[in-house]
Order: structure tokens, then sequence, then C-alpha cells
């Protein structure tokens, strides 16, 4: 997997800050490969319908994926012809590798993509974008399963979806529930830190980027769509559901190796009610106890096994002292990663050694119990042995977790909070830096907040005259430099969404009569 270096941390979600009046606040990507007939039809519906009911500036770029057609001409003649639109030309094919290279590159703070044929009904676009733009959400998704959605597609790609899904929950404990719909949304401060982490350039993209996204806490909003399959679409089920098992196989064995990085994808989440400080209850302490449980149980059950595995060959001091020893290696390493979330092998050689103590002190209790039914009888039925280690066992564990949580693996979150990681911008790059405990309590007195900010730059009035942005450039079509405009005004400033006008079906679709 990646691990490639990022900014930093996330800083606190908050409502998008108000941007450069150039600037767009919606970056759409459509990726493109030999669509030289859908292209402009698409394109122009997206323009007309985002004029309409997009109250913010907007951008739309045609990301072509090394098309051998006339792709790459239909794309630069709508660039010629609408000032909202650019291209971007990769020599590579794969749509991950182009979301990855347009969204890195955009200065936009929201990126979204949508499949070029626009199977996804577009009144979808504006809630899928507004949890983003007020800072609710960090990505958002499309999702054809759910349950107020209304799909229309063969029965073959209805099973091969909810295959898919199901694999999805039973094997990555994902909670999403549509991974592959080609309709989704990015804050870009997420999307600086999360694309570096995502190895796959094709269309186990999108279920990568979400995985990871869910298992570093981040907050995945869903959106039902109105949906109707695309019965030319090109794409290969047979090899792209090869390539997606592989890829769940990977993202599967490095989130259980703890070889990802998703500590940087970590923020704080400001009032937020598990980051209250609660003075009878540790921080941590109820799931820590859930974990706890489940894996003592687990390791019981192992333990129990292996006592009577090596009982029918050896004495009962060995066969405890065995069973004791490889069942506490497994509990600590359980532990490690389930209970107390403890990623990645530094200090594991020196979490196993001092597991390897608690397995003493665990090993003395259990040894005495045994030691003392020896003396009481001198031959003690089998069920009354385990009866006396199971009860040893249970105080052996009250005394384990006190260990693991104070001595082990205690909570070092304390030691760092008087430093956390915010969001300090430069025009030309994004930067991140810290700021005092003093800061956090009050954030409108941000060095860098303390400037009134303007509105979030609006799309012109649909009845007066349109003029191109001011810093579009058409000789730069092909040239993005991430971060350089949108990073300038970041603050508090809480902005109003404008009423849409309720004409929010394009009178090109055909599908509305339907």
């Amino acid at each position: 997997m990646r691990t490639d270096s990022s900014p930093g941390n996330l800083p606190a979600r908050e409502h998008l800050p108000a941007g450069s009046a150039g600037t767009p606040v919606l970056d759409v990507v459509i990726p493109v490969y030999n669509e030289e007939k859908d292209l402009q039809p698409c394109v122009v519906r997206l323009h007309e319908h985002l004029k309409r009911t997009f109250p913010y500036a907007f951008r739309i770029t045609v990301a072509d994926n090394a098309s051998t057609d006339t792709t790459p001409q239909v794309a630069a003649r709508l660039e010629s012809e609408i000032p909202e639109v650019r291209s971007f030309r990769l020599e590579q094919k794969g749509r991950g590798r182009a979301l990855r290279t347009v969204w890195s590159a955009s200065d936009a703070p929201i990126l979204a993509y949508m499949d070029v044929d626009l199977s996804t009904d577009l009144n979808a676009l504006l809630p899928l974008v507004a949890p983003l733009i007020s800072g609710h959400s960090d990505l958002a998704i499309g999702s054809r399963l759910a349950r107020s959605s209304r799909v229309v597609r063969g029965a073959k790609r209805e099973f091969i979806s909810r295959t898919y899904n199901l694999i999805l929950r039973g094997s990555l404990q994902a909670r999403f529930s549509d991974a592959q719909c080609g309709f989704k949304a990015i804050r870009r401060d997420v999307a600086q830190v999360l694309l570096p982490l995502i190895e796959d350039t094709g269309w186990f993209f999108d279920t990568e980027m979400l995985v990871l996204a869910e298992r570093a806490g981040l907050r995945i909003h869903e959106v039902p769509v109105d949906w109707v399959d695309d019965p030319n679409s090109t794409v290969h089920i047979v090899k792209t559901a090869t390539d997606d098992l592989k890829g769940v196989w990977r993202v599967g064995r490095a989130l259980a190796t703890g070889s990802l990085p998703l500590d940087r994808l970590a923020r704080p989440f400001g009032d937020d009610p598990r980051d209250r400080d609660l003075t009878d209850v540790p921080k941590g302490l109820a799931r820590q106890l859930v974990g706890f449980c489940v894996v003592g149980v687990l390791s019981t059950l192992f333990y129990l096994l292996l006592y009577s595995g090596f009982r029918s060959f050896s004495g009962s001091q060995i066969a405890n002292a065995l069973a004791l020893l490889v069942s506490a290696v497994a509990n600590t390493a359980a532990n490690r990663r389930l209970t107390f979330g403890v990623r990645g092998r530094g200090s594991a050689v020196r979490h196993q050694a001092q597991g390897l103590v608690v397995f003493g002190i665990g090993l003395a209790l259990t040894s005495g119990s045994l030691a003392a039914l020896n003396a009481a009888t001198s031959s003690p039925a089998h069920s009354t042995e385990l009866a006396v280690l199971i009860a040893a066992n249970l105080a052996a564990t009250v005394l384990r977790f006190l260990l693991f949580r104070a001595w082990v693996f205690p909570d070092r979150r304390d030691e760092t909070e008087a430093s956390t990681v915010l969001a300090s911008h430069n025009p030309s790059s994004p930067t991140y830096g810290t700021t005092t405990a003093a800061h956090q309590q009050h954030p409108r007195q941000l060095p860098h907040q303390q400037h009134p900010h303007t509105p979030l730059p609006q799309r012109p009035n649909a009845t007066a005259p349109q003029a191109p942005y001011t810093n579009y450039d058409h000789s730069q079509t092909n040239e993005f430099r991430a971060g350089e405009a949108a990073d300038r005004t970041w603050g508090d400033a809480t902005m109003q969404l404008q009423a849409v006008r309720p004409h929010d079906h394009d009178p090109r679709d055909t599908r509305d009569a339907r």
C-alpha cells in the first residue's frame, strides 16, 4: 500500500470558508475514454443544469484517459466554447488515475465526479455537495441501493452490484451501501491527505477511497439517486469484478497488518460529544471494555481448547503453562489492534514483552489455583479442573485489562492535547501548523481569521449577460496549480445557501417523462 508523505492531519471540519471571487466552489470531473459521441451532450446538459440550479461558481473538467478516437478534439472544442469547461489529457488509462491527477491539481474546495453517460439524475448533484459545503461531511456518494432510490437496470447488473457490496460488508466491514456508483464528491482538504494512500488506478479506486475514509473515522454522506442503466456501457464486467476482488484482498490485508497510516486522516471533531471531557468516565473506556470482553471470550475458548489438547500428553501444570503462553501472545496481539487501536509494527516487541509479564501474573493465579485444587484432592476430575481454571482466568482477566490500559497501552492523547493540528494555508501551497489550547477555545481569534471575508463566489445572475471568470486563462488549459486560489481566505465565514428556482428538471432529459 502507499505510504507517501502527506501534508499532515486534517483540520477540524468547518463550514466551507470564503474563497476568491474567481475560484470555483465545485469542480466536476468527467473521466472519459473514447467517448466522442456522448461527451458533448453530457457536458452541455451538465453545464446547463449547473447554470440553472447551482448557486455558486463551478467548473467542469473533462479528464481524457488516453482516448484513441476524436474525444480530445471534442473536449478542446467544448473548452473553447464554454468558459466553465476545461480539458485535461492523460496518456495512460484508468479512471482512478484520472481522478487522482485532476483532483490533486484542482483549486476548488469541493471536488466531484460523474460518469459520462449521466445515468444518475442530475437533481441529486446539489444534495450531494451541500453536506460538504456546510462542513457536515467529508465525502458524499450517490447510492443506488438506498431504500428511496429509483433504479432501472437489468437483473445481471443488479445481482453483481448487491453481491459486491455484500462482499465489502463481510470482508472489510464496510457500512456504506454503494461503492461503485459513478457519482461522488469529496472535500479538497480531505482529498489532499487521502489520495496519496490510495494505490488503485482503475475501477477499484472508489472502493479503496471509501474504505480508507471510513476506517479513518471520516463522515460519508449518502444520497439516494434516480439511476437508469446505460445499455451501451463499455465496462468489462468480468475483468472489473476480478480486479475488484484482488483489491479487496489487498486492502483487507493492509488493514489487518496495520500498514496503512490512517492516523494521517485523523481530525479533531470540535463539538463531537465523544470528545467532551467526562469526569467519571475515562476516554474510550466503554469501547475498550467491549473490545476487551470480546477478545477475552475468544481467548478463553482458545485457551481451553489448547489446554485440553496439551493435557492429553502432559501434566496439568505443563498443559496450563503452554496453553496460557500461546493464548497470551494471541490475546496481546488482538487487544493491541482491536481494543486499543494500536496500528503498525512500532513497539510491537515491547508490547509483547509487557504482555508476557501480564501473562506471568495470570500464570501465577491459575497455577496457584491448580496447586490449591491438587492440595485439596489427590485426583480432581477434569471438569473440576476446568471450572477452577475458568474462575482463575476471570480474576486474571480483570487484572489483565487494568494492566493493559494503564501500563501496556496507555492513552497518550492527553500529552498532545495542548497542540492540535489546524490548517494554516499559504497562497502557493497548503501547509499545516499548530496552535495553542487558548486558540482552540477561541477559534474566531486566530490571526488568519481576524479580517472579514467575502461571500462564496456566486454564479452570475442567469438574466444578466454572462462574463468569463476574471482569472480564467485559456492558455493554461492543462495546467492546474493545487492550493493556489482557494487557500487565500480560510476563515470562520458562514454562508447562506440561496434558494434555487424550482426548474430542476432538465427539458433535455427524456427520462423525466417515464
